[in-house]
């Protein structure tokens, strides 16, 4: 039995081409969504830095520890609490 490459040829650029009409379409809510997700990621990494601040600001104002090792507390702190990241 001979198969012939026409119908498959043709059932490929159909598919292409019905790949290729839907790549362009984006929904309204799809957009809208994403940028949702955005602004909770960013709000959220930015509650992250005021905590962190606030870790500072506690710091400074129990004088236990020298100014610049409350600047190591606030930089560990949005290093590692901020982006998930652990030490090492």
């Amino acid at each position: 039995m001979k198969c012939s490459k026409r119908p498959f040829a043709l059932i490929f650029a159909f598919f292409a081409m019905l790949l290729l009409s839907n790549i362009g379409t984006v929904d309204a809510r799809d957009t809208d969504a994403g940028s949702r997700n955005f602004a909770a990621a960013h709000t959220a990494k930015q509650q992250c830095r005021n905590a962190c601040r606030a870790r500072y600001r506690d710091c400074l104002h129990q004088k236990q520890l020298p100014s610049f090792e409350c600047q190591n507390v606030y930089q560990d702190c949005t290093r590692y609490t901020c982006t998930g990241l652990g030490p090492g």
